[in-house]
């Protein structure tokens, strides 16, 4: 690790990040660990690694634990997808029914329940790029928003990594409405788990493969998988749970076990490859992926993609340069709205001074649904990731708060 003051940071105020979450998260018991990587200048400036891994066994947690990433999966996901339309294989204005012919007839919802659906047509067809965006009019079960939502949740579509494979699921969405005509409106949404199915169909190997052929093996990620392999299963943390996705009720005050490493799906293997939220990755290797980011693509003399289309998945593509503010539907997502876009797999921030907390017009970012983290700030050259496991990541402001901690201790501003 090198010293800060070098990477234009202060190592006193950096320190003020691990009192601050021992104190406020650790000690009381609201989050149960806690793993922080800050990059900068191509340099690691700080780590801390907190807590317990396991609380019922009483195991601390150590640098190389494995978490559930959850929706950290999503940008994975929306590169390797990239990677293809640099190949020319694919392009983002192509209909989704290119692709999944059975979607060619998807209409929009007008009424009634999952056995009687009306529907309207769509004012357009549903582009790739309203996948990777979240204006698709697909949705997510647990945002308990109506009766699509409500269909989702009985059909269990997206719910078991153990049950289905994605081309089941694809068949399966065909025949429930979207919610709005693509272009409508932002959703958080299964949108990215089609992305993965469509890097299925177009490069003809299983999600699994391409993510370790294309991706993980290049960038020495040898920790990122969808099912945790026995020899590492020792690793893996326990995640806890205050609440539900979606769900209205109060906080718990205390977090019940939510999966216990010791008889977790994650060590079964895994037939819905979701790309929307399946992997299981290390602090060392999420940070990995977001270096080569950061870095225009590439990593340690392995590129992924070209400069110019990591500035266009970080561009925001809200339509007429909308933030969320103004085009969300969701009830639940992995970003707060105000002053932030959306880009090609992650949010990106249009305006600092709106979100009312530290950073750079132009950074970008996501999380998981067990309250993980990342960011990229490619002005100011860092990239930070933190890492946890309490379900759901709504419980707590702690995102905002690293923020406003990490950006508190630079001495120099690129910006």
């Amino acid at each position: 690790m090198s010293k800060p003051e070098k990477l234009g940071l202060s190592s006193e105020r950096l320190n003020r990040i691990e009192t601050f979450l021992d104190e406020r998260y650790i000690q009381p018991g609201k989050l149960p660990c806690a793993q922080v990587q800050v990059w900068r200048r191509g340099k690691l400036a700080y780590e801390i690694v907190l807590g317990q891994a396991d609380r019922e066994r009483g195991r601390k947690l150590k640098s190389d634990n494995l978490f559930r990433i959850y929706s950290m999966t999503k940008p994975i996901t929306s590169v390797a997808f990239m990677m293809l339309v640099e190949e020319g294989l694919a392009a983002l204005d192509d209909p989704v029914s290119k692709y999944i012919p059975e979607w060619k007839d998807l209409g929009v919802y007008n009424g009634g329940f999952m056995e009687s659906f009306q529907t309207r047509p769509v004012d357009r067809p549903m582009l790739v790029v309203d996948l990777l965006r979240h204006t698709s009019g697909l949705t997510y079960g647990f945002q308990q928003q109506g009766n699509i939502d409500a269909a989702y949740r009985k059909l269990k579509i997206g719910e078991d990594l153990r049950a289905g494979t994605l081309a089941e699921t694809m068949t399966t969405l065909a025949g429930v409405p979207l919610q709005f005509s693509p272009g409508e409106a932002w959703n958080y949404s299964v949108s990215t788990d089609v992305v993965g199915r469509l890097v299925e169909i177009i490069s003809g190997k299983s999600l699994e493969a391409f993510f370790n052929e294309r991706i993980f093996g290049p960038l020495g990620m040898s920790d990122t998988f969808f099912t945790v392999p026995r020899d590492k299963a020792d690793r893996l943390t326990a995640c806890y749970a205050v609440g539900a996705l979606g769900s209205k009720a109060p906080i718990a005050a205390k977090p019940l076990l939510q999966d216990d490493p010791a008889k977790s799906p994650y060590l079964k293997p895994a037939t819905f490859l979701s790309g929307g939220g399946g992997l299981i990755s290390t602090a060392d290797d999420y940070m990995k992926f977001a270096r080569m980011l950061l870095n225009g693509g590439e990593l340690d003399g392995e590129r992924l993609l070209s400069p110019k289309t990591v500035q266009l998945m970080a561009s925001n593509h809200l339509p007429g340069g909308k933030d969320l503010t103004q085009m969300s539907q969701s009830l639940f997502s992995e970003a707060a709205y105000a002053g932030v876009g959306f880009g090609l797999g992650f949010a990106t921030t249009v305006n600092p001074a709106t979100t009312l907390i530290p950073g750079t017009a132009g950074d970008f970012f996501w999380g998981g649904a067990a309250s993980t983290f990342f960011w990229i700030d490619p002005v100011e050259d860092m990239a930070v990731v933190f890492l946890t496991q309490l379900l759901p990541s709504s419980a707590y402001p702690v995102r905002r708060e690293l923020r406003t901690l990490v950006y508190s201790a630079f001495t120099e501003s690129n910006g």
